[in-house]
């Protein structure tokens, strides 16, 4: 009697599990596979790879000589003086931050710039630079009258066109690297945004040197800086 009643219930439970994930398996039938990220697939092999002599020039990070991630003082430092603030956990105006985001302006365009003494800057906090990347393109395809253009440095990451394309903006580019001098091709970067048409959009980078080679100045043309 107990072996009957059990095969009945495990029956219906897996009836039931099947036809779940029948439902389930239809339902997301239509998502696609989306394409291996280019940089964190060079991640993959280093740790497939054998050879002692390896080197990851995957995703940047500072690492020590074991290979192990390195945190800087000033990073350690920033830390223990947050810690020792003893901060509550308040949500954060929907902007960010207003001292993070002042902080963040004048670390981008420097400490006296007119940008942000004559307040020509609009800077709002985000939660990394992709997610930053997706809702400012998103609110440019919906807002911004300008040229629905965004003129990206070349390279660039692999993840920003097509999450600006996305957005239902286009992509352009600038030239930005230097591959003799692996640094940056500034004569080159300022002479393609100077032909870059007004009312354009331009993406800079955090890593790149100082952004103030393009004239803020309204008088001398109006470029959105993103």
């Amino acid at each position: 009697m107990l072996n009957t009643v059990a095969r009945g219930t495990l029956q219906r439970n897996a009836a039931n599990l099947s036809a779940a994930a029948s439902r389930n398996s239809s339902f997301w039938t239509g998502v696609e596979m989306g394409p291996p990220d280019a940089i964190l697939g060079v991640s993959e092999a280093f740790k497939k790879d054998t050879s002692p002599k390896k080197m990851n020039l995957g995703v940047g990070a500072y690492r020590d000589d074991n290979g192990q991630p390195f945190v800087l003082p000033s990073v350690r430092k920033a830390e223990t003086l947050i810690m020792d603030r003893e901060l509550n956990k308040e949500y954060a105006p929907i902007g960010g931050e207003g001292d993070f985001c002042t902080a963040s302006a004048k670390l981008a365009f420097g400490d006296d710039s007119s940008v942000v003494r004559d307040g020509l800057n609009v800077t709002i906090q985000g939660i990394s630079g992709t997610g930053s990347l997706r809702v400012g393109t998103a609110f440019l395809a919906k807002w911004f009258p300008g040229n629905k253009v965004v003129y990206l440095p070349k390279p660039s990451w692999g993840n920003h066109t097509p999450i600006i394309k996305h957005a239902g903006l286009d992509v352009g580019g600038y030239r930005y690297y230097d591959a003799g001098t692996c640094g940056l091709d500034f004569a080159g970067a300022m002479e393609d945004i100077s032909k870059i048409p007004e009312g354009s959009i331009i993406m800079l980078h955090a890593c790149a040197h100082n952004p103030t080679g393009v004239d803020p100045n309204p008088e001398n043309g109006r470029k959105c800086l993103l």
